[in-house]
């Protein structure tokens, strides 16, 4: 008789684990490919799984979340988050501070070395479900961030991002001018930026 996912024994071990804690936990590597094999485990990345009954999630995400625990949804992909944007990115834009080590993913991701001394500006964290998180830059540093480097990601896309950022309530110039101001001529740039759209 088969074990369903919720009789299974799970040794403690969350939503999404690593092999290694799987092994922590006294589950061997036998036990851990049998659960998998009826289903009652899947394997997310090499030495990354979940319970097949965890709270839906995006395995992507979770990847890099694992993988990269300061990574940080910026750019285009923040912009989709934030709903300031209609386009629907190629790749996940995944920030790292500089000096970490770009890690190996299966997931389609493209990561930037943001400046280590402002990385943590605007940085919040995005609730994945089955108890993990992953980094978001907030509304305001998302902007920011595309409208300094619109050279890369295209003056249209920034245009467009402050346009339906400026109409929503509680929106105010002022508060994107302040997180600005810690990075190298963005404060100029932004300001020319609301010239163009207001």
């Amino acid at each position: 008789m088969s074990l369903s996912p919720s009789k299974t024994p799970r040794a403690g071990l969350p939503p999404v684990f690593r092999y290694s804690q799987a092994r922590a936990a006294g589950i061997s590597t036998d036990r851990l490919h049998s659960l998998r094999a009826r289903g009652l485990v899947e394997q997310i990345s090499r030495g990354l799984y979940r319970w097949a009954d965890a709270p839906a999630a995006d395995t992507d995400l979770l990847e890099i979340a694992a993988r990269a625990p300061l990574g940080t949804l910026c750019l285009l992909s923040a912009l989709a988050q934030h709903g300031l944007t209609d386009a629907i990115p190629p790749r996940i834009d995944v920030a790292i501070p500089r000096g970490q080590r770009v890690p190996s993913v299966q997931a389609p991701v493209h990561f930037h070395v943001f400046a280590a001394p402002t990385f943590g500006l605007g940085r919040e964290e995005l609730d994945l479900g089955a108890g993990a998180t992953i980094g978001l830059y907030s509304a305001e540093r998302t902007l920011v961030d595309v409208i300094r480097l619109r050279h890369r990601e295209g003056a249209e896309t920034a245009w467009e991002a402050l346009r339906r950022w400026l109409r929503r309530k509680g929106s105010k110039p002022a508060t994107l001018i302040r997180m600005a101001s810690h990075f190298h001529g963005a404060e100029r740039a932004i300001r020319q930026a609301l010239e163009v759209v207001l």
